[in-house]
C-alpha cells in the first residue's frame, strides 16, 4: 500500500504533529500543500465518501469567511458547502490522511495512525 497523503498546513500544529508521527514510523506521505493547491470539488467530494462523513462535518465553523458566507444557514446543500470549500481552503478540517480507499481527519493527529493497520 502507498505511504499516502497528507492534505497539510505546515502552520497547524495539529498538521505538523500528524506529519511527525507518520514520519516516526517510517511513513513519508505526499504532502498537499492545500491552502496553495486546494481541492476541487470533485477531489473533495472524493474525500468525504473516503472520510465517510457530510460536508459540513469537514468545515472549519470558526473561519471568519464560514460567517462570511452565511455557510451556517441550513437550507444550504452539500454542492454549496462543498463548492465553498473549494473556493476558500481555509473551510477544509486539517489535516487529512488519505490512505488507500480510507481517510482520517488529523484532530487529534494520532488519528493518521489508524490507516496505518
Amino acid at each position: 500500500m502507498s505511504a499516502g497523503v497528507l492534505y497539510h498546513n505546515p502552520r497547524c500544529s495539529k498538521s505538523r504533529g500528524a506529519l511527525q508521527l507518520l514520519q516516526a514510523r517510517g511513513v513519508e506521505p505526499r504532502i498537499v500543500p492545500y491552502l496553495e493547491q486546494p481541492p476541487n470539488a470533485d477531489e473533495l467530494s472524493d474525500l468525504l465518501r473516503k472520510l465517510g462523513i457530510a460536508p459540513r462535518a469537514l468545515l472549519r465553523t470558526g473561519e471568519t469567511v464560514y460567517t462570511e458566507l452565511g455557510l451556517a444557514a441550513p437550507a444550504l446543500d452539500d454542492a454549496a458547502i462543498i463548492a465553498a470549500m473549494a473556493a476558500h481552503p481555509r473551510l477544509i478540517e486539517r489535516p487529512i490522511f488519505v490512505r488507500g480507499d480510507r481517510a482520517v481527519i488529523g484532530r487529534p493527529p494520532e488519528r493518521v495512525l489508524e490507516l496505518l493497520d
